[in-house]
């Protein structure tokens, strides 16, 4: 999303991807391909490495803001972690779920939907999968699943801050709103009778990825129009969330190349 699309009425959650931590914003205002909204350091922090961050953000004549060191905690989402230190990087494709439907004919095709995914690593993965195969849109809820943090990002090596991610509050929401837009969900099970590779998906789809242990959430789960199973062997039943949404996203590219 560019700044000159942001509404009032669109969440800061909707445009940034919020790093903590002294070495992560430090890194992040190192990155001339990114765009630092702000920093905001916590009350009487002082130190070579805060110098450094000072000066850094001084170069690229990106605004210091200080706070209380409980607000930067707040900010931040992470009480143990961010080190009275968080920045604001714009996601220049980030948006609202909301406003990628506005429009049906310019509206995403492919989408993935995230669903109870709480391990950043999984999620960073996936963020960098799906961009890579062209994945044309990544619900990523504010709840229920891992954080756009640190740890996400690294995961991603990066790609979280370019990835078209799309915001709402809970999976259930974007199913519901997908659902209304006329999106069949599909859903990877690995007992389902058909396969990815011999579905039929139509013009317009949108695939569930939900949690390893508790599956789909029921909001989710009552709005899926088709299970669908990735063919195993040599006696392997599932595979890791990740590792499934690699084999869907570039089967999802496969067709699309050779259609």
């Amino acid at each position: 999303m560019t700044l000159g699309t942001v509404t009032s009425e669109v969440s800061p959650k909707d445009r940034f991807v919020t790093v903590y931590g002294r070495k992560p914003v430090l890194e992040a205002l190192a990155d001339y391909d990114l765009r630092v909204d702000k920093v905001i350091l916590a009350e009487g922090l002082r130190g070579p490495i805060i110098e450094e961050i000072k000066d850094a953000a001084a170069d690229r004549a990106v605004k210091i803001q200080r706070a209380s060191a409980h607000r930067v905690k707040v900010l931040a989402g992470n009480g143990r972690h961010d080190q009275g230190v968080v920045a604001d990087v714009v996601a220049r494709k980030m948006r609202p779920l909301s406003d990628a439907l506005a429009e049906p004919a310019h509206a995403p095709q492919t989408i993935l939907l995230l669903d109870g995914l709480t391990t950043p690593a999984n999620v960073g993965m996936i963020l960098r999968t799906a961009t890579a195969a062209g994945i044309d849109g990544i619900v990523v809820p504010h709840r229920g699943v891992a954080s756009l943090d640190p740890l996400v990002i690294k995961a991603s090596a990066g790609v979280a801050f370019h990835a078209p991610v799309l915001r709402t509050r809970t999976a259930g929401e974007a199913a519901e709103m997908l659902s209304e837009a006329g999106y069949p969900l599909f859903a990877l099970e690995a007992s389902a009778a058909e396969s990815i590779f011999d579905a039929d998906f139509g013009s317009r789809a949108v695939f569930v990825l939900g949690s390893e242990t508790a599956g789909l959430s029921e909001d989710v789960q009552t709005r899926i129009a088709q299970p669908l199973a990735i063919p195993m062997a040599g006696g392997v039943e599932s595979l890791n969330v990740a590792s499934a949404a690699a084999v869907l996203c570039f089967e999802l590219l496969r067709r699309k190349l050779t259609s």
